[in-house]
This record gives structure tokens, sequence and C-alpha cells, in this order.
């Protein structure tokens, strides 16, 4: 029997609570075996906490929730209620257990009550007894799932009855919104607060590393100022395999485009960056935009939706949280003043826009659980905006394809984004109360002129981070910076940790006086806590008792005062670490708790803890930083350890090519050691597929030591190290990809070309671009080096726009005279009469989520 008559989770939970006792209430509580029902009810028994009475009011209550929704008269819900207490009465009566009622499910358990008490209906008119009979169904829902929550032993006996309790429970709470025709007066009220406190919260960005130098200057900016569109490419290789033919236009695949614009046309996207690379910043962006109705035209389809931000930190270790609980898990401040089923409300109307934050926050095995569970909520709440972020490696390829998801990466940032970037930071750091603003101009402009200059430099500004990082640490060295990842990150330490304060004479700031290696060691102490409870914030009672564990063996923190001031300083002084609104703790950005983590690691000799977890994606920025960290004994025995047999399948696989990946980071290893780790890994270096392509390519520049020639492969596989190679930013890659230029498959030839992106403008063009056929290939420029370079080159008859142009600048950059195709991946903002000055110019591509043009000349035809 269907339950027909509908009642919400939110408004049933607690009048159908009030059936059952306690938990520690219940007899021999423990509950170890099945458990009679009638142990279990609130009524029965010699001191019962509900009454008969209390029953029949109860019952009472149900019937008036849902009796105006379908029409039953009046007069006929007292009888109604009458008879749904006498067949709730009954199962005090009965010898079936809570086993045995999950077993027979909402339908059939309403079934058994009624039978049990024949004749309790026959007064009621023939409606009112079909309204009876549903409504019990949808009580009996309610009873049996709130048996599954307070007892998990059922849902492990069983998963699939339980599961299914769950789903109908969705699904009647979806009807059982749907059925209201409007929202409610309420429900708009705090919507309005709702989406106001939105804009406030996320409209702040920290720009990483601006030093300043008294914690009475802002630490973060308004997104409005400081946001910055990052590049991004859609990854569906399913869509697009080798077998799978060029167009015969030379449509090379999705071209890189801005990454909020390129979630247009899209409901469901997953979203790949590395740490760093901008995906909460994106989300942010989002959220605000979305809450202030302020979104671009290419994503009109979310407007008038509401923004749900759920960080996955926030609820990593309680699992994905029912649309009830989307506040609280995530400690929003109007959380308590939410109206009742408002969150389940929006997404059954549709409303919803979902922004599921950093799934690698969360312990990889839970990731199948929280897959599940978002899976599932997909499923019955369609019709709902959801974008979902991860870093590259903490999820296997299509990992939610089956509920529609489109797969999309953020892409390193180009020259034009790093300048970008460089110049925002050098503005905010301007309104700080450092004593250099006059310098900020010439430090902003010597930075700008290293980095097309020094490879090492550029391989590590892909990233806002990493940008961050450098900006600061240029200024705080008067334009020396360190080389290399490591040294970055050791920099960085000594500028927050001992510099900071006595350079810019902050010596009075409170009256704990901490060195350096004080204070790493104590902030070292609260990373090494998060990694080993795999967690990415602790509760401030939490933090506070970690330094206080820690204090007795830290000589030089005698007498410096209680943990509360040492922690105090800890959060003030040093910059590393943030407060939360709900004053839980976390460490400015993920990359800093790993680089600490890593280095308490090695301090303890951690190694077995880290060889236990090195299959996992999360642990894999802390065990390159222990290997940059340790010693060479140390390091020989980490590397011999993600060599060691016992695992199996990807396992295996993502152990060895991480410790390919760590040689990078070697300063003393001993030879036999790094023989073993190219041998093994060198039969791992063929992919047979452009998912395994693509992983290959996080590996590094060690890689381009263990590829085949490529002289000696098929276009196909050659193809496969293309989509590696390009990904790879070292000289020494454009040395490897130059021996594949000159072959005449148009699917590599794109490749080569959409590599351009990632190594120097000039010299790629040079050793690359100039020599590719151009028969048939659009050639990509995202940025205007890449658009001079290839006008150095003199032009070419099809280009693809995949960067922010105006006008007047493709005018003066294309060739004239040789442009016979263009692909716009942005919408320039104007008529496309200018598109005259292009005699030759046949064919015009635009993107499929840009708006439609206008004004294009006469003899054009227009692809999308």
């Amino acid at each position: 029997m269907d339950p027909a008559v509908r009642l919400a989770s939110t408004i049933a939970d607690p009048l159908v609570s009030q059936l059952l006792l306690p938990v520690e209430a219940t007899p021999d509580n423990a509950q170890t075996e099945d458990e009679l029902l009638a142990r279990l009810v609130s009524f029965r028994g010699a001191a019962p906490p509900l009454s008969y009475e209390s029953l029949l009011s109860l019952a009472g209550e149900l019937v008036a929730l849902t009796a105006s929704g379908y029409r039953l008269p009046p007069q006929d819900e007292t009888p109604v209620a009458g008879v749904l207490s006498r067949t709730l009465w009954i199962i005090g009566e009965l010898d079936t257990t809570d086993v045995q009622a999950i077993r027979l499910g909402p339908q059939d358990f309403a079934r058994k009550l009624r039978s049990t008490v024949p004749g309790a209906d026959r007064e009621l008119s023939s409606d009112a007894a079909w309204f009876h009979d549903r409504l019990l169904v949808t009580v009996c829902l309610h009873l049996l799932h709130h048996l599954i929550r307070r007892s998990p032993r059922l849902a492990e006996r069983m998963p699939e009855r339980a599961h299914r309790i769950r789903q109908l429970i969705d699904l009647n709470d979806v009807e059982a919104v749907r059925g209201r025709p409007e929202p409610s007066a309420i429900d708009a009220r705090f919507e309005a607060r709702y989406v106001r406190s939105v804009a406030e919260q996320y409209n702040r960005v920290t720009i990483y590393g601006i030093d300043l130098p008294n914690p009475n200057s802002p630490d973060s900016w308004s997104l409005d100022a400081t946001y910055l569109s990052l590049s991004a490419e859609f990854d569906n290789p399913e869509e697009r395999t080798e077998a799978t033919p060029p167009r015969p236009d030379g449509d090379s695949g999705e071209p890189v485009l801005s990454a909020d614009r390129a979630l247009g046309g899209h409901e469901r996207v997953l979203l790949r960056g590395v740490a760093g690379s901008g995906k909460t910043t994106l989300v942010q962006w989002l959220a605000v935009s979305t809450a202030r109705d302020a979104l671009p035209p290419e994503l009109a389809s979310l407007r008038g939706r509401i923004p749900l931000v759920l960080p996955v930190r926030r609820f990593a270790r309680e699992g994905f949280p029912a649309p009830d609980d989307f506040l609280s898990a995530i400690r929003h401040p109007l959380a308590g003043e939410a109206p009742d089923g408002w969150a389940a409300r929006v997404l059954a109307e549709e409303r919803g826009l979902l922004l599921v934050d950093g799934i690698d926050e969360a312990p990889e095995s839970e990731r199948t659980a929280l897959r599940g569970r978002l899976r599932r909520l997909m499923r019955i709440y369609s019709g709902n905006f959801c974008l979902v972020t991860a870093r590259p490696s903490a999820v296997e390829p299509n990992w939610l394809a089956d509920e529609g998801f489109d797969e999309l990466a953020l892409a390193p940032m180009n020259r034009d984004q790093v300048a970008a970037f460089i110049t925002a930071w050098h503005a905010a750091a301007g309104d700080d109360e450092g004593k250099d603003h006059r310098r900020l101009d010439d430090y902003r402009d010597r930075l700008l002129a290293s980095i097309p200059l020094y490879r090492e430099l550029r391989g590590l500004a892909t990233n806002p981070l990493m940008c961050g990082l450098i900006c600061a640490l240029n200024r705080d060295r008067s334009g020396s910076l360190p080389q290399g990842r490591k040294e970055l990150y050791e920099a960085a330490m000594e500028m927050l940790l001992q510099r900071r304060d006595p350079e810019r004479r902050v010596l009075y700031a409170d009256a704990v006086k901490l060195q350096r290696g004080a204070r790493e060691r104590l902030l070292r102490k609260l990373a090494y806590r998060m990694l080993v409870d795999r967690r990415v914030e602790l509760s401030m009672d939490e933090a506070l008792a970690e330094i206080a564990r820690q204090l007795p063996a830290i000589p030089s923190t005698s007498g410096q005062g209680s943990p509360e001031d040492i922690f105090n300083h800890l959060l003030l002084r040093t910059g590393l670490l943030r407060e939360q609104s709900d004053h839980s703790v976390e460490f400015v950005h993920r990359t800093v708790q790993d680089y600490l983590a890593a280095k308490e690691s090695v301090e303890q000799g951690a190694f077995d803890l880290l060889l236990a977890h090195a299959h996992e994606a999360e642990w894999e920025e802390v065990i390159r930083m222990a290997v940059a960290h340790a010693r060479p004994g140390e390091c020989a025995k980490l590397l011999g350890g993600l060599l060691a047999p016992g695992r199996t399948g990807m396992q295996r696989n993502r152990r060895r090519l991480l410790a390919a990946a760590c040689l990078e980071h070697v300063t003393e290893l001993d030879p036999d050691t790094h023989s073993r780790i190219r041998r093994e890994t060198r039969h791992m270096v063929r992919p047979t597929t452009l998912e395994a392509a693509r992983s290959l390519g996080w590996v590094g520049p060690i890689v381009l030591e263990m590829l085949p020639d490529p002289t000696r492969v098929t276009d196909r596989e050659a193809h496969r190290l293309a989509v590696t190679v390009t990904r790879i930013n070292d000289d020494a890659a454009i040395h490897y990809l130059a021996q594949l230029r000159n072959r005449a498959s148009l699917e590599l030839r794109a490749e080569l070309a959409r590599g351009w992106h990632n190594f120097d403008t000039d010299r790629y063009a040079e050793e690359i671009i100039g020599h590719l056929d151009p028969e048939g290939l659009y050639f990509p420029v995202s940025d205007r080096f890449e658009l001079a370079a290839l006008r150095k080159l003199g032009g070419r008859s099809r280009v693809q726009i995949v960067g922010h142009f105006t006008p007047d600048e493709l005018l003066e950059g294309l060739a004239h005279d040789q442009l016979t195709h263009l692909w716009l991946a942005y919408d320039l903002g104007v008529p496309m009469g200018w598109l005259a000055s292009f005699p030759q110019l046949t064919t015009l591509r635009v993107n499929p989520r840009l708006p439609r043009v206008s004004g294009v000349p006469d003899g054009i035809r227009i692809l999308s």
C-alpha cells in the first residue's frame, strides 16, 4: 500500500518518537538481541510515560496535520484519531520484535496492526477509512525509521531493508513538500535573511601570505576586489575515446574556459584542482553571486536559487548530513532559526545550489559512504545544481558519472592570470600598516619581470596559494626569492614565526615571548594531531588540551602563561592558524598543515604511520614533504616502504608512482634505492588509457626519464604520452614533445597545441607550435603573450580564443589575411561586426554555453 498520506519527517519525528521509550530508559538498553516492541513502546507497562489519553491526543495531532491536505471532512477527524490510537495501542500486545517489524516494512507492519483489531474502522466512512489506512502506513514508516536511527545494530543486520526505509522517508519528504502550493511567508522571510548572511559570510577572501605587521590589521579582503577568474577544462574521457575520430572541421575537444562561466549549461559538476588552486574561492564566488543575484549571463540558470555551501571538513567524521541538518552540520549562525524542513523544501522545489567543497577533506575510508549519501540525495532531489570539489587524485575518474556529473579540472594559471594576481596582492598589501608601501610598486614590477625568466619560479607560480606565498616572500626579502617548494615553505616559516614581529617592531603585542623553534614545534604538534585524527580542524577545547599536553616538553614555554595564553599567541602572532565563528581552529591552508605535519612525522620517526596510509590521496602531500625533510637513511626507508609488497591493484600502483614523484624532493639517496624505484616504475609509464595518462603527469619531471622513445610508438600511444608530458612543467618536457611535433595525427597535434599554456610561451611557440601542421587544427590562444607569439609566427588560419580579449586586441593580434576559422570560448560582450576586417573568414564557432552572438557579417557561417 502506498503511503499516499504524506507527513514530512521534520513534523512527524517529534510526534512518532513519543511512541517509544528513550534508549536509556529501555530494559536492557544494551540491546544486543532482538527486542519485543511491546517492551519499547512508551504507553504500556506498570507506569507508562504515555497514557492512553495522551496517545489519543497524539493521534489527533497526526490527523490534524494531514487532514486539510487530503480534504478529510472536519467531522471525520476525531473518529479517525480514535481508530488510529486503538491501532497503535495494539503494538504493546504483540509478540513482534523490532527486527521482525523492520523486515515487514511499513505496509506489511501496518497491515498486521489492522488485522489485530478487526472492525475498528467499521463506523468510518469509506473515505475516512482510506485516509486512516494510508496515514497508518506513514506513521509505521516513521516509527521504523526511528527504530533504525536509535539502534545501529538494526541497520548493520539488515542493511538493504534499512536503506529502503531511509529511501522511503526521503521520497515521502519530497512528496510532502511538493504538495505545498507556495513557500510560506515564514520560509520567505528566513530565506531573505539567509541569503544576506551568505553574501556577507563568503564575500571575504584571504590572499595567502600577506604579512600583516600587527593583529589589528585586516586578515582578509573583499571578494569583489580580489576575485580572480581562473581557467578550467572539461575532462570527460568517456565522451571522446581514442576510437572516436576528431570532427572534420578540426574540433579538438573542449577548450580551456573561465572556470566560473564553464559551469553554464551543466547541472552537476565535479571540479578537480590541486591544493591552493582556487576551488574554495570559486565556491565562495558562486555563493555570493547567487545570493546577490549578480550572476553573469552564462549562469542565468542559477538565478533565484538558494546557495547551500557545505564544506566537507565540517562533517567529515559524522557523514554527509540530511537536508534538514545542512545548516547545523556546518555550524551556520542561523541554523537554530531555520523553519523546520526548510532545506528539504528548497531542494524538493528544485531551487537549491549545492556547493560541496573538499571531498578530499574526508578520510578515504569514509568517501564511499559520503558518495552514497550524495548520490541518494541527488536522485531524490533531482533538478538542483550541484558542484563538488576535490583534489585531482582524491577520487577516481567518473566518481559521480553515473549521477550525471561532468568533470571539470582547474587549469594552471597563465601569465595574464599570474600578473593579475600579483597586481591584486600588492594592491591589497597597500592597505595594511606596513612601512614599505612606497616600495610595493617596485616589488610588484620586479616580480612580474622575474617570473617569465626563471623556470623554477614559473613552475611554482601556477595557483593562487603559491603565488601569494611568492609575493609575500618577495616583499619580505626585498626581491630575493628562494628556489624550490620546500625552500619556499621554510622561508615562509622563518618569516612568519621568527622575523615577522621583530622586524616590524611589534614587541609588546602580548606577554608571551617565544622564538621560532618553540612556535613551530607547537604548531607541528597541532598539525600532527590533525593528521593522526584525520581532521582539518580541532575544537578550541581539543586545541588547548593538545597545547597543555605538549608544554612540559618545551622548556622555553615555562612561565610564559597558561595554555590559553600560549594558544592565543600562536593564533594572533604567527598568521598560520585561523579561528572559525564556532571557535574551532584550523590552519590557514591545508598545505601548511601538511607541511608541518610532515616535519613532525619525521621528527617522531612515524614512518610506519606514513607508509600505512601512503596509498590514500590525502596523505600524498605529507609524504612528499616528509621525504624532503628526511635524512638519507630515513628517506631510503620511506621510499623502500612505498615499494614493499603487500598491496595490490590501484593501491600498489599509487604507492609506486608516489615513490617516483618523491624523487624530485630528495636531497640525498643511496643509488640502490634510486635504481630500484626507476626499475619498478618503468613499466608503469606506458599508460593505456587517457585517465592513466593524465594521472601520470602529476608524478613530475622524473617521469620524463622513464618514458619510451617517442619516435618508436604508434600515433595512439604518442597521443597518450603527449597527454602526460604536457602536464609536466619542465624544460625537458618541451624537448620530449618536440619529437612528436611532426606527426600527422590531428588528435596528437591538438593535444600538443593545448599544452601551450603550461610552458614558457616563446620557447614552446618556437619548438612546438611553429612546427605543427596547421591542416584542420585550431590553435588555442589563452593570453596576450600567446597571441603575440602566434602573430610572430605569421598567424594561422584556425584560431581558438580561450582567454579574455577585447575585439581591438584580436584585431591587432590576429593575421587578417590568414584567418578562415575562429572559435570563441568567451563572450566578448559586443556585436560581431568587427569580424568584417577578416576577408578570408568563413566560419565562426561559438561555445554553446555562450549567449547568442549578433551582428555577424554575411557570408560567415555560425557553428555551436
